[in-house]
């Protein structure tokens, strides 16, 4: 049952009550003819309607949101009044992209974990998450504690991925089309790095993957990617200025060298053939060369591939700062690890990163492991 304030009941009263003009109309038609009966019905209608337009619409307020949080997230708790994000993203800041090609609207721990630990790293950027599973022109975002907990942030924003639209005016805009090439059996990570470069070239900014961790403001690592290990660059991380020509070389390499069907071709392979011809090296090895930096493995990739399972180990707090001391954000190798169960709490690197650098996801993990664990008694 709802309540209705007094002040409310009134404005109903008002809203309702026909005004004493419409009275006297009413006995001046009932009068005459039965055809004027039609000019009372008329004004009735346009007065009715009149005040029904106006008592919804007079007050933006009343409106609410497109998109109404659930219950279970409390922003208060998400997003403290000691992070600074209140003015919104600046105009001057990079933006932060995700990319999610797949179908899929049920983000994970993890991809929760990403987008708020960059959001509370860059509070004054703008991290959009776009996301291919969500419909055009839907105001209404799905229905997930993800979506309800990152909309607790003013910089985040999640938004449909289209694709057509996304490639337009580049060398990929003819490669998407082709039907075939969706059959591929690595399309859908073909497909995100073929975003990734398109957006770096057309927007510029920072694109991440969705199973990293922000540890710091990455604004200062311009026209920047990182070494993976093996002498081998990663497209996990990039971060470029809009329109560079080291990503117009990187989409020209994606069409004229493609091929779909070896892993990591379009990927990896692929930024580490155009830096070699950018700087004309036979090894990759931490430098910057004609304005493009190659990071050192510490910067973005701490944890090589072939040591993934070291997320899952237990360090001190005096060894994961020594180890995280130069490093900006930890890519968690999710094609290798998601299957490997994590112990919340404990003192894993991983679960340590979770609590540090994206609490409110942390807490969520927190409740959904102990509700699981009151079940089982």
């Amino acid at each position: 049952m709802m309540a209705v304030s007094g002040e409310q009941a009134l404005a109903g009263e008002r809203m309702f009550r026909m005004p004493s003009c419409l009275l006297k109309l009413t006995r001046v038609v009932l009068s005459h003819k039965p055809w004027a009966l039609f000019i009372l019905i008329f004004v009735f209608v346009s007065f009715a309607y009149h005040k029904l337009y106006w008592g919804i619409w007079a007050d933006p307020k009343g409106r609410g949101p497109p998109y109404s949080l659930s219950a279970e997230i409390s922003c208060a708790h998400s997003v403290p009044s000691s992070l600074n994000i209140a003015a919104g993203p600046s105009l001057s800041a990079q933006n932060v992209f995700f990319v999610e090609t797949a179908e899929q609207t049920t983000p994970s721990y993890l991809f929760s974990c990403s987008v708020e630990s960059a959001a509370r790293t860059h509070p004054t950027s703008r991290v959009v998450v776009l996301m291919k599973g969500l419909a055009k022109g839907n105001a209404s975002l799905p229905k997930h504690w993800a979506f309800s907990l990152l909309s607790c942030f003013p910089n985040v924003e999640i938004q449909p991925l289209d694709l057509t639209e996304l490639f337009s005016g580049t060398p990929l805009a003819q490669w998407y089309l082709q039907p075939q090439r969706h059959q591929e059996p690595h399309f859908l990570h073909v497909l995100s790095d073929a975003c990734r470069i398109v957006l770096m070239w057309k927007f510029g900014g920072i694109y991440l993957d969705t199973d990293f961790i922000v540890l710091k403001n990455l604004q200062n690592l311009t026209n920047a990617l990182g070494i993976q290990g093996d002498e081998e660059l990663n497209g996990a991380f990039l971060s470029f200025k809009p329109k560079h020509e080291f990503m117009e070389l990187c989409m020209q390499d994606f069409v004229q060298n493609y091929n779909g069907w070896v892993w990591g071709h379009q990927g990896p392979e692929l930024l580490t053939r155009v830096f070699k011809k950018w700087c004309s090296l036979r090894t990759i090895k931490s430098m910057s060369c004609k304005g493009v930096r190659a990071l050192a493995p510490e910067v973005v990739y701490p944890i090589p591939w072939q040591d993934w399972k070291k997320l899952f180990e237990a360090v001190s707090a005096l060894e994961l700062h020594s180890l995280l001391k130069n490093t900006y954000a930890v890519h968690v190798w999710n094609k290798l690890s998601h299957e490997t169960k994590l112990e919340i709490p404990s003192q894993a690197l991983l679960a340590q990163l979770y609590s540090q650098f994206c609490p409110a996801t942390y807490t969520k993990m927190k409740q959904d492991s102990e509700a699981l664990s009151r079940r089982a008694v």
